[in-house]
């Protein structure tokens, strides 16, 4: 029994980890270092909830009688606001790096710095973008609903194989301080984010939509390779940003 105990308590730590990580939520903990490696398999279960946050505000949107355009816009910014735009930051300071540096220490020195550029700028606007055009073509509320929730869930999933398996670039910084997870934390976090999609969106669509996510974040991992070497808390957020608009956009397909 107090095994049992210690073992809940310790999960439910790792959980507020996971969501002093991947949030702004005033939960009382926080990143310590590999503390958010051994909490990665808990990324999908807070990304779910990050979800269910914007699902709500799509339907508030819905019930409110605003546009289907407005409704989506609201639901991706309720999403942006919960997390601080911390994966948002991430991919504007990938991109910036990788299509302003010339080599490997001006990239990594362009994507340390505060300031968004053209690149990092295109980026965000495609990325919000994508992601409101993807929920109006949805349609009803509650399939924007799900399909948020199985976004969300699944785009931070995807973000553990690449702290598995890449290098991170820098001695400090996310990258570092994080820690390896695991490989059953990784399996874990992408069977529970594997799971939310198919029950979210249904069996043949949510397989399709996990995959195509996988793909696309393995693409980028294989990009950031080539440009770094590896992978830093940017890429990280530029990992979660194209999982999650690949989801959308395949949960929207027809």
């Amino acid at each position: 029994m107090v095994a049992a105990m210690t073992t809940a308590s310790g999960l439910f730590t790792q959980f507020l980890t996971a969501t002093a990580v991947l949030t702004r939520l005033p939960v009382g903990a926080s990143g310590a270092e590999g503390g958010v490696a051994r909490s990665c398999w808990a990324f999908p279960l807070v990304g779910a909830g990050i979800g269910g946050i914007c699902a709500l505000a799509l339907m508030l949107a819905t019930l409110l009688g605003l546009g289907g355009g407005l409704a989506a816009l609201l639901a991706v910014l309720a999403g942006i606001a919960v997390t601080g735009a911390l994966h948002e930051d991430g991919l504007a300071d990938t991109a910036d790096g990788f299509g302003g540096g010339s080599d490997r220490d001006r990239k990594l020195a362009i994507m340390r710095d505060s300031r968004v550029g053209a690149y990092g700028v295109l980026a965000l606007v495609l990325s919000i973008g994508l992601r409101a055009a993807a929920l109006t073509s949805l349609g009803g509320a509650l399939e924007g609903a799900l399909a948020l929730i199985a976004a969300h869930a699944v785009s931070r999933a995807l973000v553990t194989p690449g702290m598995r398996l890449l290098e991170a670039t820098r001695p400090d910084g996310l990258g570092a301080t994080a820690g390896t997870p695991g490989g059953a934390a990784v399996l874990t976090a992408l069977a529970i984010g594997a799971v939310v999609a198919l029950a979210a969106l249904g069996p043949l669509r949510g397989a399709i939509a996990f995959v195509l996510s996988a793909m696309a974040v393995a693409a980028t991992a294989a990009l950031a390779c080539r440009q770094i070497g590896g992978y830093t808390g940017d890429v990280l957020g530029a990992f979660q940003q194209i999982g999650e608009i690949v989801m959308l956009l395949a949960a929207a397909a027809k």
